[in-house]
């Protein structure tokens, strides 16, 4: 059985089809970053994996084209996109408990980072999104995040009072920021922060290596302190609706191309994560490579007394995975 032309843009969208017939469909795709960054490297491998799989095309809207992380998750949550790949800081407005992968100095390296995402709590944390309306699919990655600034070189954390410092839409970011001292500014809009950068509005921002350099956040920058305060996670996640009434067999392709994926982007962040610092070097940025981390450590120490965990149920995630990680021996 044919579908009528004139019926197969709505077909497509609402992801409907004949009995018997052959369907395709766009499906919409939210980042914010540009061709060459870490999200998009996710999102372009997606691409790749469910073309060769399936008859739908992946369409991908970068550059911030749909708006903050913020804004695209609402846009999810909606239904007027499909899927996105978000960095985990701003779920914790949509989902409270996703903040503990963002708890700061959990994770110790990327194997422990492996072993528990990949692990039993790495899926309870994606069925946790269902709670908001997201399929969650699979953990991709930034990396540690890393302080630059303009005003001096900051080796422990009272270097950091006074900065004014950019940090994500995320209650944990604002607060785990405070509590180094510095004055945290939101910003989800990546263009309006590099502007804010480039105009010293703004002190400085956090970053791992990958965003720093291929972002340009190094430009209007002159120091950059190692500090790794943060694992700082992607999430691809699909409205759940949307994702829902889908066939079962494009259900499961969707999951696997996306952990396909995102087992491939976090090796290319790890293998070229020792360029991205020679490179932000070689700009002429000043970096500290070994902090004072235990001066970091202990004021972020604090974070868990803060009210943002406090609600039971997200405690008691925190603390299952501190058991996790632990568990991992490393």
């Amino acid at each position: 059985m044919k579908i009528c032309k004139a019926a197969i843009t709505v077909l497509s969208l609402l992801g409907l089809m004949c009995p018997g017939a052959i369907w395709s469909m766009e499906i919409a795709l939210g980042v914010v970053t540009r061709p060459g960054a870490a999200q998009n490297v996710c999102a372009e491998k997606f691409r790749e994996l469910v073309e060769a799989r399936l008859p739908h095309k992946v369409r991908i809207y970068d550059s911030g084209s749909l708006g903050t992380e913020a804004e695209i998750l609402k846009k999810i949550q909606k239904g007027s996109i499909h899927m996105g790949i978000i960095t985990s800081g701003p779920f914790d407005r949509f989902v409270p408990g996703a903040r503990v992968i963002d708890y700061p100095y959990l994770f110790g390296n990327y194997e422990q980072v492996d072993r528990v995402l990949e692990g039993p709590m790495g899926q309870k944390l994606l069925r946790m999104l269902e709670r908001a309306g997201f399929k969650g699919l699979a953990f991709s990655e930034n990396g540690f995040r890393h302080l630059t600034n303009s005003r001096r070189p900051v080796h422990g954390v009272e270097d950091v009072a006074g900065l004014r410092i950019r940090v994500m839409e995320s209650d944990l970011h604002r607060e785990l920021w405070r509590l180094f001292g510095a004055d945290p500014v939101p910003i989800g809009d990546l263009k309006k922060l590099i502007a804010g950068l480039q105009s010293k509005e703004i002190d400085g921002q956090e970053n791992p290596l990958s965003a720093i350099w291929l972002d340009d956040f190094y430009k209007g920058q002159r120091y950059l302190s190692l500090t790794g305060h943060v694992y700082s996670s992607h999430i691809g996640v699909a409205g759940l609706k949307w994702f829902k009434g889908l066939p079962q067999k494009d259900q499961k392709a969707i999951v696997q191309c996306m952990e396909q994926a995102a087992r491939y982007q976090r090796r290319w962040s790890r293998d070229n994560e020792a360029g991205f610092l020679e490179k932000i070097k070689a700009a002429g940025i000043i970096v500290d490579e070994n902090p004072d981390i235990a001066s970091f450590r202990k004021k972020a120490s604090g974070i868990e007394g803060l009210g943002i965990f406090q609600a039971k149920d997200v405690r008691k995630l925190l603390l299952e995975f501190k058991k996790a990680v632990a568990g991992t021996g490393k």
